[in-house]
């Protein structure tokens, strides 16, 4: 396929074409020419209301279902909305059924997602059954393609066991993944414990449960040496502890989710299990210090953190329902509501390097892989605008800013409408 971009303008600080309007000729997937009033006979032009590109967008943690939960999410329909969402990649954690834990598992995940405009890079469990008892087997997953391991949303209460995995695969330069929360901290608490809590009588969860596993991640890290990957922090505090630990020199890394950037505690007010996600919602002044830690560089990443749930899982009282929300569709509009463009860009694109993916600069002669978006124009979030198989979104109803049109990757252009 050979495209001609017209009229685009560039996000990338490292180009010498950031926030400059250009012409893209891409011919047989490779960019060809970047210019100004260019021509090309033969090739199909894209032009679309003020277009923006950059590098492709790389989430985190995402989860599809597929194998075991198809009926939340199938990989083919999942990829696609990633696509349409504006994901070049995405790393698929390993909450399936069977948990990826085996060679084998990496590899079906690998080979079912060939062929898709969007890159699929699996994430393996750490420990079998993700139980947090044995080590899974980490380099042959790492041989077959897994990107990074962890076990989703469940933090590892054995030191001893973190602390062997953080040694084990720096022999082949892995990356684990802690999720970080003590579960007798944490109890039977179902949202953050605060005065939200208190006023609606359901059972909180203190920030502490997230901080206090932080800081014992952090000791473990600093003992063994190694690369380790927090995801999803919700807490000022978090930020603290890993500014901090930065400065000591450790590898470590870290992500927030969309939700917990723009939505707080109070939207719980009526119950709505939609809004019931791991770690919960905060108050106003973490969201606050959540901000400052994306915008000083301490939060190298913003996830979706996307999680498709069906009706059984999700329509239930709230102590019963199932933690998650789904959020490849309503990321970008969401995040430009309350981040600047280059900021969320940089932190939707930096995780190709923490995650070992390709990441080809939008230059001539380099391989074409782009996120295609404009970052203006308000419009509300409806049902209409989700395109996953699970309809268990967060955000619907609310006003979103700009939206993302599409990728162009694999040599495949995939547009949303």
């Amino acid at each position: 396929m050979n495209l001609i971009f017209k009229n685009a303008t560039i996000i990338d600080k490292n180009s010498p074409f950031h926030n400059k309007q250009v012409d893209i000729i891409v011919e047989n997937g490779i960019i060809k020419q970047i210019g100004n009033n260019i021509t090309a006979e033969g090739f199909e032009t894209v032009e679309l209301d003020n277009l923006h590109i950059s590098k492709g967008w790389f989430d985190s943690s995402v989860s599809l279902g597929e194998p075991g939960y198809e009926d939340r999410e199938t990989l083919a329909n999942g990829l696609d909305t990633a696509a349409k969402s504006g994901f070049t990649d995405i790393a698929l954690q390993p909450n399936n059924n069977p948990i990826a834990e085996r060679q084998g598992d990496i590899a079906f995940l690998v080979n079912r997602s060939a062929g898709h405009a969007t890159n699929l890079h699996p994430i393996g469990a750490l420990t079998k059954g993700s139980e947090g008892k044995d080590m899974a087997e980490l380099f042959d997953m790492k041989n077959a393609g897994a990107v990074a391991f962890g076990d989703h949303n469940k933090a590892i209460a054995d030191a001893n066991i973190l602390k062997i995995a953080l040694q084990y695969v720096q022999d082949f330069n892995g990356l684990v993944i802690a999720y970080s929360q003590d579960d007798k901290i944490k109890g039977r608490g179902v949202v953050h414990e605060g005065v939200i809590s208190t006023r609606l009588g359901l059972k909180g969860i203190p920030a502490l449960a997230e901080e206090l596993q932080i800081a014992r991640n952090l000791f473990l890290l600093e003992y063994t040496g190694g690369k380790m990957h927090i995801p999803t922090i919700s807490t000022g505090r978090s930020v603290q502890l890993i500014r901090e630990g930065k400065a000591k020199g450790l590898n470590v890394t870290c992500s927030v989710a969309v939700h917990h950037l723009v939505l707080t505690d109070e939207v719980l007010c009526d119950f709505d299990t939609r809004y019931k996600v791991a770690p919960p919602l905060r108050p106003e002044a973490e969201r606050e210090l959540l901000i400052e830690g994306v915008l000083d560089g301490t939060i190298d990443l913003i996830t979706s953190d996307h999680n498709p749930l069906d009706i059984e899982n999700k329509k239930l009282e709230f102590d019963l329902a199932k933690d998650g929300t789904i959020g490849l569709e309503s990321a970008f509009g969401a995040l430009m509501t309350v981040l600047p463009l280059e900021v969320i860009v940089e932190k939707l694109t930096a995780g190709k390097i923490i995650f070992g993916s390709d990441s080809h600069d939008i230059e001539e002669g380099s391989t074409a892989g782009f996120t295609l978006f404009t970052p203006t124009g308000d419009r509300k979030f409806t049902k209409k605008d989700i395109l996953s198989k699970s309809k268990n979104s967060a955000f619907l109803g609310r006003t979103m800013k700009g939206k993302a049109y599409g990728i162009y990757n694999n040599g495949k252009l995939i547009l949303n409408g």
